[in-house]
């Protein structure tokens, strides 16, 4: 699966524009890419969506039209894989990581944390953005129906006890005060 197993792994999960890829982005700029990947099982879905589907894989990753506009299908389409199989993305993400320190910016249900919590038992710290909803639709969020009621959005709503809640509604302060805490934490 991988060269060697890492020290720790960050399971982050939050609503859609919670900013969960940008806490991600900023935590492993303090770690360095030489110490910290970020994996995303989004990205094998998506790829694996575009490819079965046709469809330009660089504008699945993207956050415009062209993602929203199959948004709905891939969910339905990632859904039917996971019953399937529900390590399947948890496994095509880890595939490359070698990295001591993984983390994961976009666990959306409870198999994904069961999934990394099994295969590395006492490695995992489960982290949770939230951000209101006034702050992700000055994002750009607008809620969509079959999208943020499904489980890819409130799947880890209930159910799931978090290590750590940031907070990331546009205080750089205190969300920098946030990650030096759980930084800190995790090198104890």
């Amino acid at each position: 699966m991988t060269h060697s197993p890492p020290r720790i792994i960050l399971l982050f999960s939050g609503k859609r524009k919670s900013g969960k890829d940008y806490v991600a982005d900023l935590i492993q700029h303090r770690l360095t890419a030489e110490m910290c990947c970020i994996l995303r099982l989004s990205a094998p879905l998506k790829q694996q969506y575009a490819q079965d589907h046709d469809l330009d894989y660089e504008e699945l990753l993207g956050c415009g039209q062209y993602k929203e506009r199959h948004r709905v299908e891939m969910i339905r389409w990632g859904e039917m894989r996971r019953q399937q199989d529900s390590g399947f993305f948890c496994r095509l993400a880890v595939q490359r990581a070698t990295r001591p320190v993984w983390i994961v910016s976009d666990c959306r249900r409870r198999s994904d944390v069961e999934w990394f919590r099994q295969e590395f038992p006492d490695r995992c710290v489960c982290v949770r953005v939230e951000a209101s909803e006034e702050t992700r639709s000055q994002r750009g969020w607008r809620f969509t129906t079959g999208v943020d009621d499904a489980e890819s959005e409130c799947g880890l709503d209930e159910g799931v006890e978090f290590d750590w809640i940031l907070q990331n509604n546009g205080e750089h302060e205190r969300l920098e005060k946030q990650l030096d805490e759980l930084l800190s934490a995790l090198t104890r």
